[in-house]
């Protein structure tokens, strides 16, 4: 697998507080990456030292494969609006594109329009961006971070504060940049309901460490409604469930502890005839449905970390 970015042991330390600790992950190339944690878990660290602006204590990271010295050449791929979107109130939508056109050395204005169509501000005329909802200047932001056409976006909690319609239009906006522009795009959040609809990879952060990565479909089997069987003979439940339709690996999966977890809501009575056929005895019964909220929870623990 291809990444976009791989960290390797990252550290930093402020002084008594170690906001990275030994960090190590990775981004696919064409996922949506959920980097998830609470507030202070260190998600923004991260990214501020992905994007140059502050430097690791130990460890390292890589860009499309570089590292060092190259670098900063690796950054001119990337965009990001980290913490806050960088935008001049004063000044229009279309002005502060023409603005960052300017910064980074641009000398046509001629992706201005498209830019301004591609995150619904097209319309917004003379309206300067202080009138704007926060919505659309979190739109404008990532448009400005769009204005040296990257193929990877970094975002630093975009839909915090939204309102309804703000997180839909901003959700639409990355879903279309990672499908129809091919953009890897690292979204860090503690909304883990509102990730579920985008991200297609997980990492999750918690004191300064990474403490699981998984993909989006590892996370839904670790989160979809299921039966749990506690059971005398693995082996022999097998035959009974297969014989009721059920399939290895789709919709039961069997441990060494004696346990089986059933994807589905099995006849209790049909079932405990077919073990018994089997010479099984079925010991307990429980139902097991973990929120994607309660799943990060037992990652990370129940402590507050603002």
């Amino acid at each position: 697998m291809e990444y976009v970015l791989k960290t390797n042991a990252l550290c930093k330390q402020y002084k008594n507080f170690k906001a990275l600790n030994g960090l190590t992950m990775n981004v696919p190339k064409g996922s949506i990456y959920g980097f998830v944690g609470r507030n202070g878990a260190g998600k923004t660290t991260l990214i501020r030292i992905i994007c140059g602006l502050q430097f690791a204590t130990q460890g390292g990271f890589e860009l499309y494969g570089q590292s060092g010295e190259n670098i900063n050449e690796a950054r001119r791929r990337v965009g990001a609006v980290v913490e806050t979107p960088s935008i001049f109130p004063e000044m229009t939508a279309e002005e502060n594109l023409k603005h960052q056109f300017r910064i980074i050395g641009v000398p046509s204005f001629e992706k201005v329009k498209d830019l301004l169509e591609l995150v619904g501000l097209s319309d917004t005329g003379k309206k300067k961006a202080k009138d704007f909802s926060l919505g659309m200047r979190q739109r404008l932001g990532i448009a400005i971070a769009l204005c040296g056409d990257p193929d990877f976006l970094i975002l630093d909690e975009p839909i915090n504060g939204l309102d309804p319609q703000g997180i839909i239009e901003v959700r639409e906006l990355i879903l279309k940049l990672n499908r129809e522009r091919n953009i890897t795009v690292l979204i860090s959040s503690h909304i883990l309901d509102e990730l579920s609809k985008l991200a297609t990879h997980y990492g999750f952060i918690d004191k300064g460490t990474l403490v699981r990565e998984m993909s989006a479909q590892e996370l839904n089997d670790a989160c979809r409604k299921c039966v749990t069987l506690n059971v005398s003979d693995t082996g022999a439940a097998a035959k009974a469930l297969e014989k009721l339709g059920y399939a290895a690996d789709m919709t039961y999966k069997i441990y060494n502890d004696g346990r089986i977890d059933v994807f589905a809501q099995p006849n209790i009575t049909q079932l405990v005839h077919a073990l018994d056929e089997e010479d099984c005895e079925l010991i307990t019964v429980k139902e097991h449905d973990e929120t994607l909220e309660g799943f990060f929870i037992s990652l990370v623990g129940g402590d507050s970390h603002d």
